[in-house]
Order: C-alpha cells, then sequence, then structure tokens
C-alpha cells in the first residue's frame, strides 16, 4: 500500500516564506516525477512545479524566482521552498507522486497517487 501525505501549510503575512514538504511511502518500487498542485478558492488545481527523479525542475511563470522544489531521493521525499508569498498563493497545496508499487509494476508508466493537500493562507 502506498501513502502520500503533505506537511508544512499554515498562515503567513504577504512576503514571508513557507516550507512544505510530501512524502511517499509504502511498497514503492520506483518513484518517478513529483509535482506540487495549487487549488485557490474557487478554482480547480493548477500545476506549480514539478522535479524528475533525475532531479530536472519546471515552474508555472508565476512562481519563478519565487519558490524552489527539490526532493531527497533516499526519503522519498519532495519539498517545496515557498518564498516571496503573495495572497494569492493562498490556497491547498496538493502533492502528486507518479510511482511504480511493487505490487503493480506492470504498469511501467507509473501511476499517480494524490495527498489530502495542506492549506496555505496568505494574508496581505
Amino acid at each position: 500500500q502506498v501513502h502520500v501525505v503533505e506537511f508544512g501549510g499554515g498562515l503567513v503575512q504577504a512576503g514571508g516564506s513557507l516550507r512544505l514538504s510530501c512524502t511517499a511511502s509504502g511498497t514503492i518500487f520506483r518513484l518517478n516525477t513529483m509535482a506540487w498542485y495549487h487549488r485557490a478558492p474557487g478554482e480547480t488545481h493548477k500545476l506549480v512545479a514539478s522535479i524528475t527523479s533525475d532531479g530536472i525542475t519546471d515552474y508555472v511563470d508565476s512562481v519563478k524566482g519565487r519558490f524552489i522544489i527539490s526532493r531527497d531521493n533516499a526519503k522519498n521525499t519532495m519539498y517545496m521552498q515557498m518564498n516571496s508569498l503573495r495572497p494569492e498563493d493562498t490556497g491547498v497545496y496538493y502533492c502528486n507522486a507518479n510511482l511504480i508499487p511493487i505490487a503493480q509494476m506492470e504498469y511501467t508508466g507509473g501511476l499517480d497517487y494524490w495527498g489530502k493537500g495542506t492549506l496555505v493562507n496568505v494574508s496581505s
């Protein structure tokens, strides 16, 4: 069984910083790309940043230069350092992990697992 859990949300003033983390645990054969999605109030999920198992990163334009995504493969954990936060960054941040469970190794392209989300609230 596989679990994906996020940590690190909270309330912060505009201009402040937060660090989110996401850990995938369980019987995992291979952990592929991991990503953060943002769901602002009243909107749908939007991709914010992603990182491959080789450490290649990609960001949506609105967070470039402010957010930094990283991962520790030994710990199956991804991080996102969020700096210069803005009120529009408010919302729930979800972790997505594409991985191959040991029990489902036939899925060579990996399966997507989601965490339950962590709330970030940026006050103006």
